[in-house]
Order: C-alpha cells, then sequence, then structure tokens
C-alpha cells in the first residue's frame, strides 16, 4: 500500500507527529483530512466550521476550485524552472497583482517571513543608496509584541521571550517602540537621522488581534514622510480582504513604501509571498542582491492570480465587512452579561475575544477543546485570548450558526 493511501486514526496520527516531528507547535487534538469553503472533517468524517482559516491564509475558503483547477492544469504542464530562466506565467503574475495593489514592481517569495526578511532587506540597501546612511549604521523601527515571522533576525526584534530566548546572538539594527504611540515613533524619528523603515502590523493579529487607535497609521505614516523613512506595512495576515478592505491600511487610505503580502495570496494552496514598492524603491535591487530558486515559479503565478481574481468575483472585502460588523454585534450581546469573556475586537472578519483570566490559565484551552466538541474550531493566542477568523466565503445564516456555537459553548465555562 502507497504511504499516503494508509488509513490512519486520530491517534495514529498523532502519534506519528509526536514520534517523528519536531516539537515546535501545541496543536489542538483534532486530525483534520479534508476541507470545502468554510467547513473541514477530521478522520472519522466529524464536519467543523473552520475558525482560523490557516492563520488567514484560506481567505477564499478551503479548496476553491478556481484555484485548485489552476494548480492542476499548471502542474501539468511546468512548475518549477528556477529564476535560471524565464517563465510564461511569471510576468503576468507580476503585472496583474501589481496593478491590483498599485505598485509599480513585485518581488516574489514564498513564505511570509522570507518575505519580511526581503523586506528588510529592500529597506536598508535603499537606506543607503538612497537616503544616504552610513553602511551598516541604518535602524528599522519596529514595535513590541509584533509577530513578522521566526528567523534569526526577525525574532531579534521580537519581544515574545518563546519565540527568542536561546536564538542569540541577535542582529543589531532595530529599535522597538510600544504599538500604536504616535509619540514614541516621533520621539525616534526626530533624535535618529539613521533610521530607514517603520516595519508595522496594521493589526496585530497573533498579539491578540490588537486594533490601533483611528489615525494612527496615517499620522504613522505622515511622520514617516516627513523624515524620509519607510513606511512597510506587514499585511501576510490581515490583507487580501481579511479585515473588510483589501488591505487593513486601506481602512486610512494609508498607502505603504513597501507592502509584504502572503497567506491568502495563494488561498493557502500554495507557499506564495510576495514584497510591492516603487520603482524609486525597488531599483536598489539588482542581480545576485537577492534572490530564490522557489520565488516566482509558474505554479505559483498561476494559483496566485486565481485567489486574487476571486477576492474581486466573490466580493470578499465586502462580505468580511458586513459579517465582522455582525460578528462582533452578536458577540457584544452575549459579553454583557458574562462571567467568562471580556469583550470581542477586531476589524471584518479578523476578531478576538479575552477571555477572563491570566495568559497562565488553561481556560481559553479548554473553551477550544469545546467548540471543537460543538463542531467549530479555533485556537487561542497568548494563552487567554481566542482568536475567530473564519474563511471570507461564509454566508451570513452560516456565521450566526458559529455565533449559537460560540455562545452555547462559552455558557458551559459560566461561573
Amino acid at each position: 500500500m502507497a504511504v499516503l493511501q494508509k488509513q490512519l486514526t486520530s491517534q495514529q496520527a498523532i502519534e506519528l507527529e509526536k514520534k517523528y516531528g519536531s516539537n515546535t507547535y501545541h496543536p489542538l487534538p483534532v486530525v483534520l483530512s479534508r476541507g470545502e469553503g468554510v467547513y473541514v472533517w477530521d478522520v472519522d468524517g466529524k464536519r467543523y466550521y473552520d475558525f482560523l482559516s490557516a492563520y488567514s491564509a484560506v481567505n477564499q475558503g478551503h479548496c476553491h476550485p478556481k484555484i485548485i483547477n489552476a494548480m492542476v492544469e499548471q502542474a501539468k504542464t511546468i512548475t518549477l524552472t528556477s529564476r535560471a530562466f524565464y517563465n510564461d506565467k511569471l510576468g503576468l503574475y507580476e503585472k496583474y497583482t501589481c496593478e491590483y495593489f498599485g505598485f509599480d514592481k513585485l518581488l516574489p517569495m514564498n513564505s511570509g517571513a522570507e518575505a519580511v526578511e526581503a523586506a528588510i532587506k529592500l529597506c536598508r540597501k535603499w537606506a543607503y543608496e538612497v537616503k544616504g546612511i552610513e553602511e551598516n549604521q541604518a535602524k528599522i523601527i519596529v514595535c513590541k509584541n509584533n509577530f513578522h515571522g521566526r528567523t534569526t533576525t526577525i525574532v531579534s526584534f521580537s519581544s515574545d521571550s518563546t519565540s527568542n530566548k536561546n536564538f542569540g546572538p541577535y542582529s543589531d539594527g532595530f529599535i522597538s517602540i510600544d504599538y500604536d504611540n504616535l509619540e514614541q515613533l516621533e520621539l525616534v524619528l526626530k533624535n535618529n537621522p539613521n533610521i530607514g523603515g517603520f516595519l508595522v502590523e496594521p493589526i496585530q493579529g497573533e498579539a491578540g488581534v490588537y486594533v490601533p487607535s483611528e489615525g494612527f497609521l496615517a499620522k504613522a505614516k505622515a511622520l514617516c514622510a516627513a523624515h524620509n523613512v519607510l513606511f512597510i506595512a506587514d499585511e501576510i495576515q490581515t490583507g487580501i480582504a481579511r479585515t473588510g478592505k483589501l488591505l487593513a491600511v486601506d481602512h486610512e487610505n494609508v498607502r505603504p513604501d513597501i507592502l509584504i503580502l502572503g497567506k491568502a495570496l495563494s488561498g493557502g494552496a500554495y507557499p506564495v509571498s510576495a514584497v510591492l514598492a516603487e520603482n524609486r524603491i525597488m531599483d536598489v535591487l539588482t542581480p545576485g542582491t537577492h534572490g530564490s530558486t522557489f520565488g516566482g515559479n509558474p505554479l505559483a503565478a498561476a494559483v496566485a492570480i486565481a485567489a486574487l481574481e476571486i477576492v474581486k468575483e466573490e466580493n470578499l472585502a465586502e462580505n468580511a465587512d458586513k459579517l465582522g460588523k455582525l460578528f462582533r454585534s452578536e458577540l457584544s450581546k452575549y459579553i454583557a452579561t458574562s462571567n467568562v469573556a471580556n469583550l470581542v475586537r477586531g476589524k471584518g472578519l479578523l476578531n478576538a475575544v479575552v477571555i477572563n483570566d491570566t495568559e497562565e490559565s488553561d481556560i481559553a484551552w479548554n473553551i477550544c477543546l469545546a467548540l471543537r466538541d460543538n463542531g467549530l474550531i479555533a485556537k487561542p493566542t497568548h494563552g487567554n485570548i481566542i482568536r475567530f477568523a473564519p474563511p471570507l466565503v461564509m454566508t451570513e445564516e452560516q456565521l450566526l450558526d458559529c455565533v449559537d456555537i460560540i455562545t452555547r459553548t462559552f455558557k458551559q465555562f459560566e461561573k
């Protein structure tokens, strides 16, 4: 029997991962084997609403037919050429995506962390060659409680001890300020002429779906412009319609100098990420200064075009905006009298409920286990925060069904 055709029980699948896999994740104990739209099924055939969407990678829903068809058709012809040669899909993808988001050029990568690393390199090279900062002196401002990935450079400016403890020595070149703090941003910009960029998540997702104060992004961009500093938006999780706009920065009509995309750029079907910028910035990169064997491969290009077309064709941003408002409104009614949940916050269909306990408590984890038992899967972040982010193809009827599941489950934990 072929290895992948072997039918596993849930316990067998879990034990295999524990025995042969690195211990870098703490998954909810559910073994998924199939997905379609807003639903996933476990190996026993039980159906669940997916309220994590692979950390917002499957905004278009699981196994969207258009994406799968694009993948299959392209896989039949050619999948990888490397960048040693041209291929007939990359240019089409670059043109389509640049026009889609309003930028001049695109640097194709694979994972989100790779794209962040590429943006950091791009920013630094611009700082030296265009802004004129002395070599090796450029600094990038970042925010505390950020999550931009787990490479050695990125964990160097993480404030999460789990991410960076015992992974030093750390990379220099970053100044950390409080998120949503314009005074600190302005102070650093005024007192340090060697700032090349400001790297920020428009909404801090992994930190617990922290939405900044209204006007923060627009004022931060204006400060950056005044000091000739690049505003770098990490929209890997918040972009591609998740927050009710195509990009989260669109809520404040902000145009980043550098835009980082990933996750839903492929609808979750294939690792695709990208860095977008104007010519004045991207043109500092020349042959040999950056690259990727898989970045820009024809399979990725075909999949990404299909994924982006779906966002427009199915009005996913508008749906996320409408359903997000409904979700927060309905949950707020319950939370007003709850002893378990403190508040719900978010934008579009990127939301979180804060549980009335400490980060060290296991109540949020136990609630997620109960949600699983009741037919909905979600995951805690930072101990006492549950992130709720379903695929954007969800209907109003499905959302209200999910609100009912969530509130019924919370009631099981009321004191």
